[in-house]
């Protein structure tokens, strides 16, 4: 149901090179470009959920969102831990080392956390038992 989710940058050269590195690890790339209102969408394939950045477009600067935070689900938890070690080299800071949240089972959640460059949070996750 989601198509994209946007977040706001105060640099977009730098959230660029950060979501182009993240989502390349998953086997994504930029998708699109407006270089008007600097609005970049990062994503696997057209017709799935993807990531975009750009400038506010009230002119303000960028802040991110208290309480919000985008979601990434994997089809492994080795792949949760790729991602946050990713994230952290690409210059991110870690909100949550990567673990299981709660009793392993059917229903597991095991999330890393992590923020971007301009401060948006972001987990990487996977629900079920350990693959």
């Amino acid at each position: 149901m989601i198509g994209y989710v946007t977040v706001g940058s105060n640099d977009l050269d730098k959230a660029r090179t950060f979501y182009a590195g993240l989502v390349g690890a998953l086997g994504g790339s930029e998708l699109m470009r407006m270089e008007e209102n600097g609005f970049t969408l990062f994503g696997t394939t057209w017709g799935t959920p993807g990531i975009a950045i750009t400038r506010p477009y009230n002119g303000e600067p960028a802040t991110a969102g208290n309480g919000m935070m985008i979601a990434l689900a994997m089809d492994a938890r080795s792949k949760v831990d790729m991602l946050h070690a990713k994230a952290l080299e690409l210059g991110g800071t870690c909100e949550g080392e990567p673990g299981l949240r709660g009793p392993e089972g059917d229903q597991a959640f095991y999330g890393a956390y992590f923020r971007d460059l301009d401060g948006n949070k972001l987990c990487a996750f996977k629900v079920g038992p350990a693959d």
